[in-house]
């Protein structure tokens, strides 16, 4: 049995796996194929800017994660099980070996692909984490998203001025706000809040991964100046598990550094991938 075969039965056989939608920009057959993992209460669609810039020169795809976007609702958000929806993408779509860039969340789920199964990812990129446990802020948050009154709301200014009693960040709402759609009834919330309220601590913790398990390629962690997710309190975990790893910081820029600085973003990640996508 060939190494991707045994990878497929791994995947197949010992974790809660599903289809992830997915949207393809461009492929070319002599480039290693980039995937954009999007962070929490995201989707691919927050990426769609990069990754038509990105596409121009290199091979793109954006993936919505379970819970997330167009992609199937699951009880669990375990890294492992995240992980692996990832691999079973990369046997649909005949990628024999990946670039990952991850942001947050989307950067946990790249990690463990890494470590997990690191004949599949060619090199990678995190966007402000890193491999340790956080404690979370989200409880109002997800409150205030399960509060709204979806059965009365008509438009999403409604939803807006809604949320502001519990939000006070504009930007936060309007984020959060993309993920409201309307159906033929009624309003209603795309991303599984149920999920993610009961599986926030595994969201926010990393997996406990064996002392003498690495991923010995390069990588590039990208951290926002004003943030406090990536810190040097950080740095031993970052090169116990990635030993080859460097950590760029992006000026006046906090955790959403790829929306806050977005040329110096897309500078730094092009730079990366002319070097190590051919």
């Amino acid at each position: 049995m060939c190494a991707l075969q045994r990878c497929k039965l791994i995947v197949n056989t010992r974790l809660s796996v599903i289809e992830l939608n997915h949207t393809t920009l461009s492929y070319a057959a002599d480039q290693t194929p980039v995937l954009i993992l999007h962070g929490l209460f995201g989707s691919q669609k927050n990426w769609g800017s990069l990754a038509r810039k990105l596409a121009d020169q290199h091979s793109i795809t954006t993936v919505d994660l379970r819970n997330h976007g167009q992609s199937p609702h699951a009880n669990s958000m375990a890294y492992p099980d995240m992980a692996a929806d990832i691999i079973q993408l990369l046997d649909k779509l005949n990628y024999e070996s990946v670039i990952l860039i991850g942001h947050s969340m989307g950067g946990k789920v790249a990690m463990n692909c890494a470590l997990a199964y690191p004949q599949r990812i060619k090199n990678l990129i995190v966007a402000d984490i890193a491999p340790v446990n956080y404690q979370h802020g989200f409880d109002q948050i997800i409150a205030a998203q399960k509060a709204l009154p979806l059965e009365h709301i008509t438009n999403r200014a409604e939803a807006d001025q809604f949320l502001s009693q519990y939000i006070d960040q504009p930007t936060l709402r309007q984020f959060l706000l993309q993920n409201l759609v309307k159906n033929a009834v009624q309003f209603s919330w795309r991303v599984n809040l149920t999920a993610i309220d009961d599986q926030m601590p595994i969201i926010t913790n990393f997996p406990v991964i064996s002392a003498n398990k690495n991923f010995e390629k390069k990588t590039l962690f990208l951290r926002g100046e004003n943030s406090d997710y990536l810190l040097e309190e950080h740095h031993a975990a970052i090169k116990n598990y990635f030993p080859n790893s460097s950590i760029q910081t992006l000026p006046d820029c906090g955790h959403w550094l790829h929306a806050e600085q977005p040329q110096l973003f897309y500078q730094s990640v092009l730079e990366y991938l002319d070097e190590n996508a051919n």
